[in-house]
């Protein structure tokens, strides 16, 4: 049963609707991408909030609205940290700038419709709907309209789109969407991911080993000249020994040697 069909006085703000985060594999695999690669972005930015799936309650009041899911939210000026739900104003009534929709074959069109308006009306800043089937991408921007009211406007350009609040550069391609973080690397899988830090891994160890090498080599090579030196100095001081010998038996060791 889904929980959020009734309003439960003892739990007002579940935390799950009873619904899988994903239907499909496919849709599944997306909405992890999308989320772990924003972790990774921001992972150096505590006023980021990232997640999954999470409910999102922008009132308390419950009969006004009930809340959204999103595939992926992102609240800007949010610390990180556990969270059961987004209860908006419990997050100084920030509510999420940036929210991700993978599309599935069970997204009804009048669902996908209240889930627009539901962001249009509730603040969301940029929306990014994606059928991975169709591979169409659909954007909607905040806009000022003639009202001077804003709206989420769809954006008609979305090839080479990058996003103003994430950085994060969008390219439909022939088979598939690419997302690429501002400094250019693509957004990758779980397994892409592990299989890069490996690389890398075995890169940073490669090049450890062949710094230890050129150390060692370096060594043996100061080794050499520092016995090479001390054969110098002990034939100088063999020589010099010998001088004194010859002159102890008054022998001038230089006429020898004009």
């Amino acid at each position: 049963m889904n929980p959020l069909l009734h309003i439960d006085p003892d739990d007002p703000y579940p935390e799950s609707d009873g619904q899988p985060m994903a239907d499909n594999t496919e849709q599944y695999e997306w909405i992890v991408k999308i989320k772990e690669n924003l972790e990774i972005l921001f992972a150096d930015r505590p006023d980021v909030f990232i997640a999954g799936d999470l409910l999102w309650y922008p009132v308390p009041d419950r009969r006004e609205t009930g809340p959204i899911a999103p595939d992926v939210l992102v609240a800007f000026g949010r610390p990180k940290g556990r969270r059961g739900s987004y209860r908006q104003w419990e997050e100084g009534g920030i509510a999420p700038q940036v929210v991700f929709e993978i599309l599935s074959p069970s997204n009804s069109a009048k669902e996908m419709t209240d889930k627009l308006a539901f962001y249009d009306h509730y603040g969301v800043e940029e929306y990014y709907l994606y059928d991975p089937d169709k591979n169409r991408l659909e954007i909607r921007i905040r806009r000022r309209i003639d009202d001077g009211a804003s709206r989420l406007v769809s954006q008609s350009h979305v090839r080479g789109w990058t996003s103003p609040r994430l950085g994060v550069r969008f390219s439909v391609a022939p088979a598939t969407l690419e997302l690429f973080d501002p400094s250019g690397r693509p957004f990758l899988t779980s397994v892409e991911l592990a299989r890069r830090a490996d690389a890398e891994q075995a890169r940073a160890v490669h090049a450890s080993a062949r710094a230890v090498q050129e150390s060692a080599r370096a060594e043996q090579e100061a080794e050499r000249a520092r016995q090479a030196e001390a054969r110098a100095d002990r034939a100088q001081a063999r020589a010099e020994r010998l001088a004194e010998r010859l002159r102890a038996l008054g022998i001038d060791p230089d006429i020898g040697s004009e």
